[in-house]
């Protein structure tokens, strides 16, 4: 893929939503959560600060984090359905 994001940006993948209900019921896609959840693919070089360096980013490529449910920018690359986020769109980081 060739997508590189600018500066405090990073690219997320999302999780797959919901195929079935709690109770077992499949949920067609007009009705699926939209995912909170995804895997970093890219990221930007940093945030440039106010002195003029520029800070890296608190997290890499392969990173599983929960973003901001509203926020982003939804593109489709190659087929990819992929979300754009400023680094504070991101609220945590998954480990384990």
């Amino acid at each position: 893929m060739a997508l590189r994001p600018l500066r405090d940006k990073v690219v997320v993948k999302p999780s797959e939503g919901e195929e079935k209900s709690a109770g077992g019921i499949f949920l067609p896609d007009t009705a699926k959560r939209k995912p909170q959840e995804g895997t970093i693919i890219a990221v930007g070089s940093g945030r440039v600060q106010d002195d003029g360096t520029i800070k890296p980013l608190s997290v890499k490529v392969g990173d599983k984090v929960i973003y901001s449910k509203y926020g982003g920018t939804e593109v489709t690359i190659d087929g990819d359905e992929l979300v754009l986020l400023d680094e504070d769109q991101l609220y945590a980081i998954v480990e384990g």
